[in-house]
C-alpha cells in the first residue's frame, strides 16, 4: 500500500538549540533506517518550509501509523496522509 505523507514540523519555543539538534540527529537516523528497509521510498523537502513529502510502501494502515508515530519529531509534527492508487495513465 502506497501513502504520501506531508510532515510539517514546528518546535516549541522552549526547546534549546541542543534539544532541536538532538531531534534532527535522531530523525535522520530513523528515516535512513526506513529508507534502507524500503518502507520509505522517497523523501522530498518542501522549498521554504520546515516540511517534507515522504512516500511510504507498507502492508497496512496500522504499520504506517506505527512508523509515523516512531519518528522522534512526531510530537511536533502536523501530518497529512494521502493513500495512493495507480493512475490508469501511468507508464510505470
Amino acid at each position: 500500500m502506497l501513502f504520501l505523507a506531508r510532515m510539517d514540523v514546528t518546535f516549541p519555543a522552549y526547546l534549546t538549540a541542543e534539544e532541536v539538534t538532538d531531534f534532527q540527529v535522531r530523525e535522520k537516523a530513523y528515516s535512513a533506517q526506513l529508507q534502507q528497509s524500503g518502507k520509505m521510498q522517497g523523501l522530498w523537502r518542501i522549498v521554504g518550509e520546515y516540511a517534507n513529502h515522504s512516500l511510504f510502501n507498507v502492508e497496512s494502515n496500522d504499520e504506517l501509523h506505527q512508523i509515523l508515530s516512531g519518528f522522534p519529531m512526531y510530537a511536533h509534527m502536523k501530518l497529512k496522509v494521502t493513500p495512493l492508487a495507480k493512475h490508469p495513465n501511468s507508464l510505470s
